[in-house]
C-alpha cells in the first residue's frame, strides 16, 4: 500500500538572519569595522556568540567584549547603519530559501518572519519578496524579549492565529532554536555559521535546497514517528521488567 502524503504544516515560522538570508557576514564585518574605528578589539569567536541574539543584547556585549565607549543602543543604530547599506545593495539569499517560500505560498500555509533585526534592516529584504510572502513579521525591536525567549515565537503564532505546537520553525543558530522549542514549536534546523545542539523537537537538515513544502513536512513527521518509536520502546521495556525488556540477551 502507498503510504499517505505528509500533510502540510499548519504553518512555517522563519528565522531571517543565517536562515532565509546570509546576512551575518555583513554584521560580522561591520562590527570589526567598528572595532577599527573606536580603537576596540573584536574575534570571530565573539562575533559569533552574537549569533541569533537580540540587538541590544549584543549592543552590550560588543560595549563591553569590544572595549568601546559606546552605548548599546549607539552600537545597534551604527550596526544598523552598516548592514543596511550592504542589503541594500544586494541581498544574500540562502540556497532554496525562495524556492520554499513560495511553494509554501502556493500551496496556502501561512509564514511569519521572526526576526530580531530591527524593522530598518528588515524592510529592504521583504521589498526583493512578493508583498504578500508573510502574514506576520515579528522584528528585535517589537518584542520585549527577544530569542532564545519564547515571546518573539509565541507572538508569531498568535498573529497566524495558529497553535505554536503545530507550527514548524528554521532557524540556524542554538540561540534561535531554543527560543522556537520553547514557544512550542517543532523546528528544522539548518546550521550555517554555528553549530546546533541536538534536543527535543530539532530536525536537523543540511540545507533548505530541493525542499518544498511536503517535504518540510515529511523531514518533522518522519522524526515525530521515529520519537513515537524510541518511546514506545522505553515504555515496553519498563513495563516489561528487569530480565525481560527485548534489549536483553540470553547468554
Amino acid at each position: 500500500m502507498t503510504p499517505a502524503p505528509p500533510s502540510l504544516p499548519a504553518a512555517v515560522l522563519w528565522d531571517m538572519d543565517g536562515t532565509l538570508v546570509d546576512t551575518e557576514p555583513y554584521w560580522i564585518d561591520t562590527e570589526y569595522a567598528m572595532a577599527e574605528k573606536y580603537g576596540g578589539t573584536w574575534s570571530q569567536e565573539h562575533a559569533m556568540n552574537l549569533v541569533g541574539n537580540a540587538l541590544l543584547a549584543s549592543g552590550d556585549y560588543i560595549r563591553v567584549h569590544m572595549g568601546i565607549d559606546r552605548t548599546p543602543q549607539q552600537i545597534v543604530d551604527e550596526l544598523l547603519d552598516g548592514v543596511v547599506a550592504r542589503v541594500e545593495v544586494e541581498v544574500p539569499w540562502r540556497p532554496g530559501a525562495r524556492e520554499l517560500l513560495a511553494d509554501l505560498h502556493a500551496r496556502e500555509v501561512p509564514c511569519a518572519l521572526v526576526t530580531m533585526s530591527w524593522q530598518r534592516f528588515v524592510a529592504p529584504i521583504l521589498a526583493e519578496l512578493p508583498a504578500d510572502t508573510f502574514a506576520s513579521v515579528v522584528t528585535g525591536d517589537r518584542v520585549e524579549l527577544g530569542k532564545p525567549h519564547p515571546e518573539p515565537y509565541l507572538l508569531a503564532a498568535a498573529e497566524l492565529g495558529v497553535a505554536p505546537e503545530v507550527c514548524i520553525a528554521i532557524e540556524d543558530s542554538n540561540t534561535g532554536a531554543k527560543s522556537a522549542v520553547a514557544a512550542g514549536c517543532t523546528v528544522v534546523c539548518v546550521p550555517n555559521h554555528v553549530p546546533i545542539l541536538d534536543g527535543e523537537r530539532r530536525v536537523f537538515a543540511d540545507s533548505l535546497s530541493g525542499l518544498d513544502a511536503a517535504g518540510v513536512a515529511a523531514l518533522v513527521d518522519g522524526h515525530l514517528d521515529r520519537q513515537a518509536e524510541i518511546q514506545a520502546a522505553i515504555q515496553t521495556d519498563v513495563h516489561a521488567g528487569p530480565g525481560r525488556g527485548r534489549h536483553v540477551t540470553r547468554p
